[in-house]
């Protein structure tokens, strides 16, 4: 097994960047720049904020790293590529390449949130990233998307051999359903929130997960982001799935 590293934490040295400088970091120049503003607007800012496009970025990112690991990687099997995706699409490495790119300083957040920390909050950092893809594909298409993709990780090492320092042995809860129900060859689960709760800079969020397994209710988690609320619905659906039968 192979294993691929966490991005390298932010150069603290470099100036702040611009919205000039963070294009030349993603390799894409928008062609609507409306885009990349509404990607850069948290909630609590603004309406027009960036929530519909994380939706779609989310999306995008799932593809592009699974073709990219695809490429890189033709002897993985199916558990291996599933569980180093689930590394490199996860909130800490989004984060990290979010600090890399300076994103946190171009953020536009409401008075609230930027009092709470709201720009160091490695959700927001995360979800803006995944936003900007979502920009990318609606400004340019999937190609411009992907090409955004390879930039971001061009130096994540995924040559390495296996060590726990990197992806470690024990799966995430949304990993380890995934391939639970792809070992019994059911379709995968499906995660809806529920509600949020709270004021936009303290938000918390209630998931649902189902699944297609005969009298299984759905399960419900709550996170301070939609990824730690859909975790949460993971873990607990697993516990029901291997609860002993009465």
């Amino acid at each position: 097994m192979q294993r691929v590293s966490s991005p390298s934490p932010e150069n603290h040295s470099l100036p702040p960047p611009t919205l000039d400088s963070l294009q030349r970091h993603l390799g894409h120049h928008f062609q609507r720049t409306s885009l990349l503003e509404r990607a850069l607007t948290h909630r609590s800012h603004s309406a027009d904020h960036y929530e519909r496009l994380e939706f779609l970025g989310d999306a995008v990112l799932n593809l592009a790293v699974s073709d990219l690991l695809l490429q890189r990687h033709t002897k993985w099997s199916e558990g291996e590529l599933s569980r180093v995706r689930a590394h490199l699409v996860k909130q800490d490495t989004l984060a990290q390449l979010a600090m890399q790119c300076g994103l946190h300083h171009l953020l536009h957040l409401g008075e609230g949130e930027l009092r709470s920390g709201g720009r160091q909050r490695p959700s927001i950092q995360a979800d803006a990233l995944e936003a900007i893809l979502g920009a990318v594909y609606l400004d340019a298409g999937y190609e411009a998307a992907t090409r955004v993709v390879q930039q971001l990780y061009r130096d994540v090492d995924s040559q390495q051999r296996h060590s726990s320092a990197a992806v470690p042995l024990g799966k995430d809860p949304k990993t380890a359903l995934q391939e639970w129900l792809q070992g019994r060859k059911l379709p995968l689960p499906m995660y809806e929130v529920i509600q949020i709760l709270g004021a936009a800079h303290r938000q918390e969020f209630e998931v649902s997960c189902s699944v297609a397994v005969s009298h299984q209710a759905p399960a419900r988690g709550r996170g301070p982001s939609r990824r730690a609320a859909e975790q949460a619905a993971a873990k607990a659906m697993l516990a029901q799935l291997n609860a002993p039968s009465s």
